[in-house]
């Protein structure tokens, strides 16, 4: 790299720029979605998300700019060095590039650069594993506790590491062990209030609910749904996980089927994902606590990545609106 070339800004720099309409940058990004679409007036364009651990922006490419074939033949997942200006559309940042260089692999060898770029959990993935053990030890019910040992002997190393959506919430890197291991705290924190819930059938549907997810990502740099992700889905993809366990360890068929039904309804509503409607008390209380998560990983991910100048996020879709991001005074 030649020494007068710019110096490398992150997402989060370039978020926090005030009034920098025009500004030249430079950074070194992942693109995490590449998504081909057509103009009114016939002419294909790509809509593009690039990103690094600190966030990510959008922008678009039409079929007669120079980067258009570039970034097509690098594909979702590829990293580019790209130079380009400060351009903002509908309050969003959305520069307009000029630059860009597909990095190789022999290049992302280079230390710290995957760490710029891949965002984790905040916290230390080796400890929400250790608390996560803890919740499955908890299990009272012999059958129910081996059943969930099960699933998780299946599933191996992916389930530590992946995230727990493309995009929507904890979507990084440990994002599905920390999400899973949140709700496992308000799972306990809460049960006492509701004697009505079978506290290890709840606490098992909670530890399980989202292990399909597992098999339905793939991808280290950018997320993307597999085959079986895409015919199936982590709901039924889980299920399958969890009838399997739960024949080999012999757990009784009515709590089995207690069991499957809390996977099945998890996403509270068929629209959102969900095979059925939660129609047991342990099935209401587990889709309640995963929504109260979901919606709060958005807020707390929102608010780490917030710029320092914006009382406000970007529009989060999850939430249907804008998050004020300033503490109170």
């Amino acid at each position: 790299m030649p020494e007068s070339a710019p110096a490398l800004s992150s997402v989060r720099d370039l978020k926090a720029l005030d009034n920098a309409n025009g500004r030249a940058f430079a950074s070194v990004l992942v693109i995490k979605k590449l998504i081909a679409k057509t103009a009114s007036n016939g002419n294909p364009f790509l809509s593009v998300e690039l990103g690094d651990r600190g966030g990510s922006f959008g922008c678009t490419l039409f079929n007669d700019n120079p980067l258009f074939e570039q970034f097509k033949a690098a594909g979702e997942g590829g990293v580019v060095r790209v130079e380009g200006k400060i351009d903002y559309f509908q309050g969003r940042l959305s520069p307009r590039l000029n630059q860009a260089i597909v990095l190789t692999e022999e290049q992302l060898t280079a230390p710290g650069l995957i760490d710029n770029l891949v965002e984790t959990a905040p916290e230390n993935p080796e400890a929400l594993w250790q608390e996560f053990n803890g919740f499955i030890d908890g299990i009272q019910h012999v059958e129910i506790r081996m059943t969930v040992r099960a699933v998780f002997e299946e599933i191996g190393e992916s389930f530590r590491w992946s995230p727990a959506a493309v995009s929507m919430h904890h979507a990084y890197r440990h994002g599905l062990l920390e999400h899973t291991t949140h709700m496992a705290r308000a799972c306990k924190a809460l049960l006492p209030l509701y004697p009505e819930v079978d506290p290890d059938l709840a606490m098992a549907g909670i530890l399980l609910h989202d292990t399909g997810k597992t098999i339905e990502y793939e991808g280290s740099l950018a997320t993307k749904r597999s085959r079986r992700g895409i015919l199936q889905g982590h709901v039924v993809l889980g299920y399958q996980l969890v009838r399997k366990a739960g024949i080999k360890a012999k757990l009784d068929s009515g709590r089995l089927e207690r069991l499957e039904h809390i996977i099945l309804s998890h996403q509270g509503e068929p629209e959102w994902g969900a095979a059925v409607y939660a129609a047991t008390p342990e099935a209401v209380f587990v889709a309640k606590i995963d929504d109260l998560d979901a919606k709060m990983g958005m807020v707390q991910r929102a608010l780490r990545q917030a710029a320092g100048h914006e009382e406000f996020s970007e529009r989060l879709p999850g939430l249907s609106t804008q998050l004020l991001t300033k503490k109170p005074e």
